[in-house]
Formats: structure tokens, C-alpha cells, sequence
């Protein structure tokens, strides 16, 4: 059974880093599309990177753009969330979640790691 385990999460200040992983329990980048969404407080849960099953291709929200870098590293069965340049609204819960190659719908999801900016 797929499990997702999401650490990196934790107080930072604004303009600062911080990089989340997201473990797999199998090897899931061959069949697999792992996604980053979050939620903030009072807020509906929204995407915010991906990277598909095979090659390099990513998708960003609009608003991370430029800012978060998602990548894999299929060694360590791990996918990264690299946040630069980080705002306050930016805080939330972030979630990895990973979608079988056959399939529209996000299956899996890890249980979330808590992100806050300070101003």
C-alpha cells in the first residue's frame, strides 16, 4: 500500500527557504504523479506544484511561480518542495499527494506538515 509521509515543515521567517520532502513507502515515479496542494486555515485545500509520472515535466499555481521548486529524487523515492522567497500567505498545511498514471483523481495523500511565515 502507497503511504505518504510529508516533513520539512515548521516557522519561518518572510523572504526566508524552506524545503519540504514527501517519502514514499514503494516506488511510485514510475506509475505515479506526485503533487504538492495546501491548505491554509478557513481556506479550501488548493494546488500548488506537480511533477509528472515520467520525465521532468512540472505545473505550478500562478502564485508560486518562480518561487517553489518541485523535483524528485527517484534514489530516495522522495519528492521535494523547494520554497524560496517566502510570504506570509504562503502559510498553511502543504500535502504531497501522489495519482495512479489511469486515473484523474489525487488518491493518496500524506498527512501534511504545517508551514508558517512570520511578517
Amino acid at each position: 500500500q502507497l503511504v505518504l509521509v510529508e516533513s520539512g515543515g515548521g516557522l519561518v521567517q518572510a523572504a526566508g527557504s524552506r524545503r519540504l520532502s514527501c517519502v514514499a513507502s514503494v516506488r511510485i515515479f514510475s506509475q505515479y504523479s506526485v503533487g504538492w496542494f495546501r491548505q491554509a486555515p478557513g481556506e479550501k485545500r488548493e494546488f500548488v506544484a506537480s511533477i509528472i509520472r515520467r520525465g521532468s515535466a512540472t505545473r505550478y499555481e500562478d502564485s508560486v511561480k518562480g518561487r517553489f521548486t518541485i523535483s524528485r529524487d527517484y534514489a530516495k523515492n522522495t519528492v521535494y518542495l523547494q520554497m524560496n522567497r517566502l510570504k506570509p500567505e504562503d502559510t498553511a498545511v502543504y500535502y504531497c499527494a501522489a495519482r495512479y498514471v489511469a486515473s484523474t483523481e489525487w488518491t493518496y495523500w500524506g498527512q501534511g506538515t504545517q508551514v508558517t511565515v512570520s511578517s
